[in-house]
């Protein structure tokens, strides 16, 4: 399956540069899989239009100020925290790179300086910083880490949070959640709409970009996650009574089709995971998915092609032959996805992390 399958062009005026002033104002294309019809709503209709027997599932993780920029000789540097190895070590991303060579010493400022361990397979530095409390001098002295698509956003940092976010570790954030504002989870809740949390800490798994043709050779960055026992219970009796398992974005996916067994139940864990589902993936738990407008080639595009494939009578995706590519993976769900691109496209529609939202039903 090649990666310039999903590819298409976005203009540039198109990428939300900032978030709406009203979190539920956003707009809300509703795609049902099973016939391709297209609507569209706003964000704040979501309760009217799921089944009241639906469970919203979230990834309650909170971004952490994860950038950290100064001066290096005569010109700037920058480093973004990615994974921790230990409470001063970081799996980093850094600018620019031939700077950051094994052994290296720097100094961020008076208080705080970091030495360059090693680079990995994946191109990243491990970094020791060397502070009387790092964890309490990046509260000071680090920065939101918007994504390189949002030039110098200064607005509000908490508009890079969820309402509910919770457990410290993002390094980029879980964005389908923006929309969600306290009126929403009101009329959830009046509906008796269930709403269950779990974490992922996003990372490079989920932003990292794919560099092979053939989709197959990436290889996903880990990132860590945790189901709890009582979560993981409630959710597999919820299953068991026909509920709808409704994702609420690609992450709080990747948690649960880790924790799912063949059989589709859940178990409970904490650990890292590097699932990458595209395309003839086999869905074992998730039946909906909420979810933002995503960058072209990126493995969420996948993902949300994979899950926009029909629903066979037996509850599976259906699988099919693909003519251009000779597979076995059915690609019904990348073609129906483009096409609401498209649509997204000629309506105006914002794109990416402060961009609109999508609801595959």
């Amino acid at each position: 399956m090649n990666l310039s399958e999903f590819d298409y062009h976005l203009p540039k005026e198109l990428i939300a540069q900032t978030p709406l002033e009203e979190r539920d104002h956003s707009k809300l294309m509703v795609l049902n899989r099973n016939n391709e019809t297209i609507k569209h709503h706003s964000f704040f209709d979501l309760p009217d239009l799921l089944d009241p027997d639906s469970v919203l599932v979230f990834n309650e993780s909170r971004v952490i100020p994860a950038r950290i920029k100064f001066k290096l000789g005569n010109g700037n540097a920058e480093v973004l925290l990615i994974k921790p190895i230990h409470d001063d070590v970081w799996e980093c991303m850094v600018r620019p790179g031939q700077k950051f060579q094994p052994k290296a010493d720097m100094q961020i400022d008076p208080n705080c300086s970091l030495h360059i361990k090693n680079i990995t397979p994946h191109g990243l530095r491990t970094i020791q910083f060397k502070c009387n409390n790092f964890n309490e001098w990046l509260k000071v002295n680090g920065k939101t880490p918007t994504p390189p698509y949002i030039k110098d956003y200064e607005g509000d940092p908490e508009r890079y949070q969820t309402v509910y976010a919770k457990t410290e570790g993002s390094v980029a954030a879980p964005t389908a959640g923006f929309h969600f504002t306290d009126q929403v989870f009101e009329r959830l809740k009046a509906k008796g709409i269930q709403t269950e949390f779990a974490t992922l800490h996003v990372g490079l798994g989920t932003f990292q970009s794919v560099k092979t043709d053939n989709i197959k050779d990436h290889q996903m960055h880990s990132e860590w996650f945790s189901l709890s026992d009582e979560v993981a219970n409630r959710l597999n009796k919820a299953k068991q009574e026909g509920k709808k398992i409704v994702a609420v974005g690609t992450t709080a996916v990747r948690v649960l089709e880790s924790c799912s067994a063949e059989d589709g139940a859940l178990k409970p864990q904490s650990g890292e995971t590097n699932i990458f589902i595209y395309p003839g993936y086999k869905w074992k738990f998730v039946d909906q998915l909420i979810t933002n407008f995503h960058v072209p080639k990126s493995t969420l595009l996948m993902l949300v092609s994979s899950l926009a494939s029909p629903v066979s009578s037996s509850g599976s995706t259906r699988r099919s032959i693909d003519s251009r590519s000779g597979s076995g993976m059915t690609m019904e769900g990348r073609d129906f996805i483009l096409k609401a691109y498209e649509e997204a496209k000629k309506e105006g529609y914002r794109f990416f992390s402060f961009g609109d939202s999508m609801l595959i039903q």
